[in-house]
């Protein structure tokens, strides 16, 4: 071998050699950035989004936990409301952001299990573009029906919808919400003929029902419930499996003869993808803490939301249940949105 063959040889493995370790030295400080980024985290403010303008429901439970949140966090929560595009605009922001644990989410049923079957082009993929932190809680559905309509419960409600096929409408906050879709489920699975009307928001539905424009819709409890004691709207029945406590007296779907129905607005957060499992450890335990204060968790539970905390990995298997459910509600519905 001659010596030039050597010394290229030598030249080869010298620069094999360098990028080797250059290679491992870029990995490893990519490593020690993410633990010293995970033992420091956080270090500034912190913004959740909510992708509902103020005052809703969901509004509500960030800014009721917020505070404790900031408190267990050390670093101040502040609360970014980004509506629009039934929360696509605002989950759309938030699996754009970096992944550092300083954007996160409070989405829902629509952000992480409708959205993806009811928008042909969807900007943002819920199951690749965020890491799920926990269910944060869920909202109880209710049947509900202007006071003039001549019905009681959801027996004869269906009964008269039967005989008077697409006669009768509904409202809605709006597409592929869950007070919308839940209407879906209960056609499909009663073969009743209702047609939907949606309204931008649970206010004008609402103030539409009040005046009767639409005769039903199913309303969150959060904002039902103070019209249904009032005694503006006849709560015909509720969409969980059992009833609930505030309405003691309401019957569920199931008990008025459409089995195993079962349907809730739920909520959860999440941050970006490839976010460090340290820091979504440690937003989990923040806010674990934050809804177990009990003046916090009353409030909430006061306002209709049923407080909920699990592991990350829990809302994940939560989130591909809903998926495939709504999916199929969706597809057999036939539903679109442009």
């Amino acid at each position: 071998m001659s010596r030039r063959t050597i010394e290229s040889e030598s030249s080869m493995s010298r620069r094999a050699f360098f990028i080797l370790a250059l290679s491992s030295a870029i990995v490893g400080g990519a490593f020690i950035g993410l633990a010293a980024q995970a033992q420091t985290y956080p270090s500034q403010s912190i913004k959740l989004v909510v992708p509902y303008p103020a005052g809703g429901g969901t509004d509500f439970f960030a800014r009721t936990i917020g505070a404790k949140l900031s408190e267990q966090l050390g670093q101040q929560v502040v609360i970014e409301n980004k509506p629009g595009a039934a929360t696509i605009i605002g989950a759309e922001s938030v699996a754009r952001a970096p992944a550092d644990g300083y954007t996160v989410l409070l989405g829902d049923t629509a952000t992480y299990a409708v959205n993806p079957t009811l928008y042909k082009k969807l900007s943002y993929d819920p199951m690749k573009d965020f890491e799920p932190v926990t269910l944060t809680g869920r909202f109880a559905l209710v049947l509900v029906a202007n006071a003039a309509l001549p019905v009681n419960d959801a027996a004869e409600l269906i009964k008269l919808a039967k005989l008077k096929p697409g006669e009768l409408n509904y409202g809605s906050p709006g597409p592929g919400s869950p007070h919308h879709l839940a209407m879906e489920l209960l056609k499909q699975r009663t073969g009743i003929n209702v047609v939907h009307v949606p309204y931008k928001g649970a206010a004008p539905a609402v103030q539409d029902l009040l005046g009767g424009q639409i005769p039903m819709m199913f309303l969150d409890l959060a904002t039902g419930a103070p019209l249904i004691k009032a005694g503006k709207v006849k709560a015909l029945a509720v969409a969980s499996p059992k009833r609930i406590a505030p309405l003691p007296d309401v019957p569920t779907l199931s008990e008025s003869g459409v089995a195993d129905f079962e349907a809730w607005a739920w909520q959860g957060l999440v941050v970006p993808a490839k976010t460090s499992k340290d820091v979504i450890a440690k937003l989990n335990d923040a806010y674990a803490k934050a809804i177990a204060d009990p003046v916090v968790r009353q409030k909430i539970i006061e306002a209709g939301i049923d407080p909920l905390h699990g592991t990350p990995q829990q809302f994940t298997d939560y989130m591909k249940s809903e998926n495939a459910k709504w999916a199929k509600v969706v597809t057999e519905g036939n539903i679109k949105v442009e």
